[in-house]
């Protein structure tokens, strides 16, 4: 049996993370020991070691759920866990096309200023006035 402190230690979530978990029922309560403990089993280290790796993949916490009930399922087709896997690459590949058009603004921004006051600060006045950027972003 793991404390709340050792299951985070070797999983590497932090305690009011486990708690959270808990209280979004992507992990089950934890039993308690007399002195009303949380006490967890190797069971609940491996659910957690799933839950973080899925977030460090950026998966919402809904998917995760849906994995998890996936899981517990061994005997279904792959299809379901493969299309909330699309999803998240689709999302990933959202996000990196969203932050390029973000870097050329800023980069376009920041080497267009030529002032020596803040007075003509380019980057300054792009920031007051969005009609100067040159994309949506």
């Amino acid at each position: 049996m793991l404390t709340i402190g050792e299951l985070s230690r070797r999983t590497g979530v932090k305690v009011p993370t486990i708690r959270y978990y808990e209280q979004m029922g992507l992990m089950t309560a934890a039993e308690r020991s007399e002195g009303n403990q949380r006490r967890y089993e190797p069971r609940d280290r491996d659910r957690l070691s799933f839950i973080k790796h899925a977030r460090d993949l950026g998966f919402t916490i809904e998917a995760i759920r849906e994995l998890l009930d996936l899981s517990a399922h061994p005997e279904l087709p792959c299809a379901n866990a493969d299309n909330i896997a699309v999803r998240q690459l689709e999302a990933v590949r959202d996000k990196i096309a969203k932050l390029r058009l973000l870097e050329q603004e800023l980069h376009r921004i920041a080497t267009r200023c030529h002032g020596d006051q803040i007075k003509d600060c380019y980057v300054i006045q792009s920031l007051a006035n969005h009609d100067l950027c040159k994309t949506e972003h």
